[in-house]
């Protein structure tokens, strides 16, 4: 296991951790609460940053929690990998680098690629390395009509946008059931500006290389063949509009881990913090508040 070594910086409350792993790569962290408080690690998904939790990392360190999301390596504000190492085990890596930063064992939060990093990292632990388990919109097989349109995305655009209006658009196309923002300016957390001044996504493209249906069918079986060793309480947020988490593949999961229980989010898509933050919020904190409360004298260890 990676031992991160960090540096912390304060703006608006939220706390900016770096933190490098053995390997070299930085990850870049936002953070809030009381380190000793009940921790919470949260992963995105594939193609986001680590602000997607941005509301969900602030509220939870004033109900307090220490709570800490990290941008994963190749995306956002981490550094992107010279040797192109963005495998299953190595995020699983980072990921147990960053638990090793907090003072017990944190509730992990997982969106998409997120949640397939937690359960790896859990999965493959000899010990225990999380309290609990959120999975957000994501199980190990996933609907094939979700996932390809999911790739198409983070795979299209290599040519960047013109401007933020374009990057806007594409965005749109991919949500069409989320109500478009007035001012697109937020998206540029989302973007950089090269030398040609066209804006690209933020994330290393070489990130997403293609795999075919046999290399897929392996890593899923080789994720539920982990699954009966993640014993801790776990909870599956899935969307009523995603077509990525199908029923089919939910039973399969549960199969392998009984303990699961799930929550539904209405009008929600794939990305559920972003379609439904406060119903998100609400739905998760009925599960942190059982399993790790942060009442005033509460244990940590």
């Amino acid at each position: 296991m990676d031992t991160a070594q960090t540096k912390t910086s304060v703006r608006h409350g939220l706390h900016t951790r770096r933190m490098k792993m053995e390997d070299g790569v930085t990850l870049t962290a936002t953070e809030s609460g009381e380190p000793g408080r009940p921790a919470v690690i949260l992963l995105h998904g594939g193609g986001q940053t680590r602000h997607s939790w941005c509301g969900t990392v602030k509220t939870l360190g004033e109900l307090g929690y220490h709570a800490l999301a990290f941008d994963a390596r190749g995306h956002g504000e981490s550094d992107w990998s010279a040797e192109l190492n963005y495998s299953s085990n190595r995020l699983a890596d980072d990921l147990e680098a960053v638990i090793g930063t907090v003072a017990a064992e944190p509730v992990v939060v997982g969106a998409s690629m997120g949640g397939m990093t937690a359960m790896h990292a859990i999965g493959r632990s000899n010990g225990t390395l999380a309290r609990a388990l959120v999975l957000v919109d994501i199980a190990p097989r996933v609907n094939p009509t979700g996932l390809r349109r999911v790739h198409d995305f983070l795979n299209g655009y290599p040519d960047g946008f013109a401007n933020i209006e374009e990057a806007s658009d594409a965005v749109a196309a991919y949500n069409p059931h989320r109500p478009r923002p007035r001012d697109p300016r937020g998206l540029m957390k989302n973007l950089r500006l090269r030398e040609d001044g066209r804006l690209y996504w933020h994330w290393d493209p070489r990130f997403f290389s293609s795999r075919n249906d046999e290399q897929r069918e392996k890593s899923t079986n080789r994720l539920l063949d982990m699954c009966p060793n993640i014993k801790i309480p776990t909870l599956l947020v899935h969307g009523a509009e995603s077509d990525v988490v199908s029923s089919n593949g939910i039973d399969e999961l549960r199969a392998r881990l009984p303990q699961l229980e799930t929550a539904l989010m209405p009008g929600a898509g794939h990305m559920i913090a972003g379609d439904r933050n406060d119903a998100f919020n609400s739905a998760i904190m009925v599960f942190l508040e059982r399993l790790a409360p942060a009442g005033p004298g509460n244990p940590h260890d």
